[in-house]
């Protein structure tokens, strides 16, 4: 079985020189209807000017009022003018009709996607993303979307039903405190620890249906082909003791891990 190689490099500084010279992910950025966390601006960094950044709805309201905050030195109009999503799409019902109007001006595209009532903006943003690199090898593709955690938990459960709907595309959801990830069972995984920003806590977590056999190691407790299941055990309050966590389970699992402040 293949092996999926996983990294938060994306959270560091900088990123690696191989990540910097197209041979690294295709990162897209999304922006949904939560706080924002400290290091967006990084992410935004990160994704480069070829690549997507995109709000869903309400998250250009966080955009609009958020970001500011996070530049207290500088003047509110030129740090909006510095960070225009290249999209905006999703039911347009949490939209401001001023921050929607501020970014039409600027050039930011517009999809009212209204129409459709049976999938999360979340998901009409992938959705966008998975079509837009439809010429790009999933397997480069990285989506990293902030604002998905904290607030309604019927919200955090569908973001992470995207995560399940769309299992061929890695897709992190990242917050203040931890980030989010699939592990599909089709392949076997590889996690490379950035000690400086993540750990020591993470967790594995059956998502869908029971996992029958779950194997890991450098976690402090590992599993040895152990079932977990919901109302059985779950691999909660895990420890990070490596520079690599390798995981092999019979099905998709949840991977979260810490983050730590700067």
């Amino acid at each position: 079985m293949d092996v999926m190689i996983h990294s938060s490099s994306f959270l560091l500084p900088e990123l690696p020189a191989d990540q910097t010279s197209g041979a690294g992910p295709t990162y897209a950025l999304v922006l949904l209807n939560q706080h924002l966390p400290r290091f967006t601006p990084l992410l935004w960094k990160h994704v480069y000017a070829a690549q997507l950044r995109v709000c869903a709805d309400g998250g250009a309201n966080r955009l609009y009022d958020e970001l500011p905050g996070l530049f207290p030195d500088e003047d509110a109009s030129s740090v909006r003018n510095r960070y225009k999503p290249d999209m905006i799409k999703g039911d347009m019902d949490s939209i401001r009709a001023e921050v929607l109007e501020f970014y039409k001006n600027m050039g930011t595209k517009i999809v009212d996607a209204s129409h459709d009532q049976d999938t999360t903006d979340l998901h009409k943003c992938v959705a966008f993303v998975r079509d837009f690199y439809a010429d790009t090898e999933t397997s480069t593709l990285c989506i990293l979307v902030v604002g998905a955690l904290g607030g309604r938990f019927d919200h955090e459960m569908g973001n992470i039903n995207v995560l399940c709907r769309f299992s061929t595309i890695r897709i992190v959801l990242v917050s203040e405190d931890c980030l989010i990830q699939l592990l599909p069972s089709t392949h076997h995984h590889e996690i490379h620890i950035q000690s400086s920003i993540e750990g020591p806590h993470c967790g594995l977590i059956p998502i869908g249906t029971r996992s029958g056999s779950t194997t890991t190691t450098g976690l402090q407790w590992n599993l040895t082909n152990t079932e977990m299941r919901f109302g059985g055990l779950i691999s909660t309050s895990n420890i990070v003791r490596g520079g690599i966590v390798t995981v092999q389970s019979s099905s998709d699992l949840l991977w979260t891990v810490s983050l730590k402040k700067s």
